[in-house]
């Protein structure tokens, strides 16, 4: 069961929302990121978050600026408006009286969920599934029109099907993103997941991600998963590992 709910991105349009409610006695609430132009309904969003609400662990998923049912311009956002938004659902979530306990992040929004975490006050652990160590990775998917969106100011991109307008100011955002120093910073424990054969964001990253913090920190390799975890069953054995790996941090 799922309870539709909206609140205000940071720059303004409202931001639309599915809490994955738990089944059984709750453990504790939590947060998903979807990645880059991804959404709350992505195979890997949808399917861990109800995965780890029927384990008692209810989770947010909303989708981005611009994406699925939210409002706004995709182009208006940045992985500092990801970052902030991120930070304002927690701040939704602890309003209601469900504080989020656990972050997981896939993709960039993996990269997101580290970066986020401390200001957001996620007080117990952070998961990241095919996160990338650097937020400029994302590059390479809309390399073929960056030249003419620093030159224009901005420049239709095709994805999936569908038009997204990518503007100056976010490839500028996204390229001065730092995450390293987060990661250090972090001082939450960190489960770093990744499949071996991800071949949009590599398996290096998270060995860097792992090696830059500190402990207590834990890595999975999710063999056999592709990056968006479509193939069947592995966004709810993925689910299955973090439900495990958080109980001790959700018991605290």
């Amino acid at each position: 069961m799922a309870e539709k709910v909206t609140f205000a991105s940071t720059v303004g349009p409202q931001l639309a929302g599915l809490i994955d409610l738990p089944q059984g006695e709750v453990r504790g609430w939590g947060l998903f990121v979807h990645g880059f132009t991804l959404g709350k309904d992505s195979p890997a969003a949808a399917r861990i978050s109800r995965q780890l609400a029927r384990e008692g662990i209810g989770m947010l998923r909303y989708d981005n600026l611009g994406l699925g049912q939210s409002e706004g311009d995709w182009g208006d956002g940045s992985f500092t408006v990801k970052v902030e938004d991120t930070i304002r659902a927690s701040e939704f979530m602890a309003a209601r009286g469900t504080p989020v306990e656990l972050l997981v992040g896939h993709s960039w929004g993996g990269a997101a969920a580290i970066a986020a975490a401390r200001e957001a006050g996620i007080s117990r652990a952070v998961a990241t599934i095919g996160a990338p160590v650097d937020p400029r990775h994302v590059e390479k998917q809309y390399d073929a029109v960056v030249e003419c969106v620093l030159k224009d100011g901005h420049a239709q991109w095709l994805v999936g099907g569908r038009a997204l307008t990518l503007k100056r100011d976010f490839v500028h955002d996204v390229r001065n993103a730092h995450l390293r120093t987060r990661i250090r910073e972090l001082h939450l424990p960190l489960l770093v997941m990744h499949s071996p054969t991800d071949n949009t964001v590599s398996i290096d990253n998270a060995s860097e991600i792992f090696n830059e913090a500190r402990h207590p920190r834990s890595f999975v390799s999710l063999e056999g998963s592709d990056h968006l975890l479509t193939a069947p069953g592995q966004a709810q054995r993925a689910a299955r590992i973090i439900s495990a790996w958080a109980d001790q941090y959700l018991r605290d």
